[in-house]
C-alpha cells in the first residue's frame, strides 16, 4: 500500500490558531527581533567600516601625464607623478587619510645593490614632495625594502644567494632617512630583516625626524598572493628564486607575535600583518597581544581574484567587496591597505 505524503499546513492556518499548532515555541530569546528591520540592525552593529579605515596603496612611475594599466590588477594604474598628485586630490576630496606609495623603477636604473632607493630625486621622492605640496594634509606612507631597486628583485642584499640581514639594514636606514626628507609622514619596512624597526627609528631621530611614524610589517608572510603586485612594480620576471628565508612561513602563527613583539620593543608606532583575509587570525592574535593601531594589507592577489570574479559576473563585487572590508575590522584592524578605498569611499559617502 503506497505511502501518503504529509500535509503541510499552510502558514495562514498555523498562524490563526498558534495555540493549537504545536508550533509556537516557547523562547524568552529572539535574536532575529534585532535583526528585523535595517535601522535595528544599524543600531546593533558591532563593527563599522568608515572612510577613516582605509589607506589606498598606488604605484608611481617615471614620465608626465600617463596612466598605465595593470593587467593582473583589473582598473589599477601605475601613475606617473602629476597623476599621483591628481590622485592624491581625489583621495582628500574622499577624506581618506593617507597613501601607500609603491614605485615602478625603470629596470635601467635597478643593480644588484639597489643603489637607486637612496636617491634623493627616485620616483618616490619626487612623488612625495609633489603630494606634499599641493595636498599637504594628506598621510604619505612609503615602503622601505630594495626589491623596486635591485636587479635580482629581493628586498636586501644579496651575496651567493644568501641574503645578508645586518648590511640590508644599514641601507634601509639610508632609504627611510631619504624618505623623510622627502616628506614621507609614516616609514613602513617591509623587507622583514632583524633589527631594522630600531635601527630605523634610531636613524630617523638621529636625522631630526623624530615625528616620522613607523608602520612595521611585523607580520608578513611568504605567500603566493604577491604575484600581481610584483607585475605592478616589475619584479616578477627578475625575481631570482624565493623569499622564503626572511618573509614568515604561512604555517605559523605564534611566531608572528615574537616578530611583532620585537618591532613593539624596537620602537614601532602601528603594526601590519600581510597578506589580509588568509591571516585574520594574526591580525585578531596582535591587536589582542599588543593593543598598538594595527592594520592589515588586502594584497594584489586578494584585490585581483574580488575584482576578477566580480568582472565575470561570478560574484556581487560591489557587496563582496565592502564584505570583505568588514572581516579586517571584525578581526580588530584598526585600518586596512587597499586598492579599493576610492570606490570604498565613495559608496560610503554616498551612503
Amino acid at each position: 500500500m503506497p505511502m501518503s505524503t504529509p500535509r503541510i499546513r499552510p502558514a495562514a492556518e498555523i498562524a490563526a490558531a498558534p495555540e493549537r499548532s504545536g508550533h509556537r515555541l516557547d523562547l524568552p530569546v529572539r535574536l532575529r527581533r534585532n535583526r528585523k528591520a535595517d535601522w535595528s540592525r544599524r543600531l546593533v552593529r558591532e563593527n563599522t567600516l568608515t572612510v577613516d579605515d582605509l589607506i589606498w596603496p598606488i604605484f608611481v612611475m617615471d614620465g608626465k601625464a600617463t596612466r598605465t594599466p595593470i593587467a593582473s590588477m583589473p582598473g589599477v594604474e601605475r601613475l606617473t607623478v602629476d597623476e599621483a598628485v591628481r590622485a592624491a586630490e581625489f583621495a582628500a576630496k574622499l577624506k581618506i587619510p593617507a597613501l601607500a606609495i609603491f614605485p615602478y623603477v625603470d629596470p635601467a636604473r635597478r643593480d644588484e645593490m639597489g643603489s637607486e632607493a637612496l636617491n634623493g630625486a627616485n620616483v618616490v621622492c619626487r612623488a612625495l614632495r609633489a603630494i606634499k605640496a599641493e595636498i599637504p594634509d594628506i598621510g604619505l606612507i612609503t615602503d622601505v625594502a630594495l626589491d623596486p631597486f635591485t636587479s635580482h628583485g629581493h628586498d636586501g642584499l644579496l651575496e651567493d644567494g644568501r641574503i645578508l640581514n645586518d648590511p640590508t639594514v644599514e641601507v634601509l636606514v639610508r632609504q627611510a632617512v631619504t624618505q623623510a626628507a622627502a616628506g614621507a609622514d609614516v616609514i613602513a619596512p617591509s623587507d622583514m630583516m632583524d633589527g631594522r624597526v630600531g635601527a630605523i627609528r634610531a636613524g630617523l631621530d638621529a636625522a631630526g625626524f623624530e615625528d616620522v611614524q613607523i608602520m612595521s610589517y611585523a607580520a608578513k608572510f611568504a605567500s603566493a598572493f604577491y604575484g600581481p603586485f610584483r607585475d605592478a612594480i616589475g619584479t616578477a620576471k627578475t625575481l631570482t628564486g624565493d623569499k622564503r628565508t626572511y618573509q614568515m612561513d604561512p604555517g605559523n602563527g605564534a611566531e608572528a607575535l615574537r616578530e611583532a613583539a620585537l618591532d613593539v620593543e624596537e620602537g614601532a608606532d602601528m603594526l601590519m600583518v600581510k597578506p589580509g583575509l588568509p591571516y585574520l587570525d594574526i591580525v585578531w592574535r596582535v591587536k589582542e597581544a599588543f593593543g598598538l593601531p594595527t592594520y592589515a594589507y588586502q594584497v594584489s592577489g586578494e584585490y585581483a581574484m574580488i575584482e576578477g570574479a566580480a568582472r565575470n559576473g561570478w560574484v556581487e563585487g560591489d557587496r563582496i567587496m565592502l564584505e570583505s572590508l568588514m572581516a579586517f575590522k571584525r578581526a580588530g584592524a584598526d585600518g586596512i591597505l587597499t586598492y579599493f578605498a576610492p570606490r570604498v569611499a565613495e559608496k560610503l559617502t554616498a551612503g
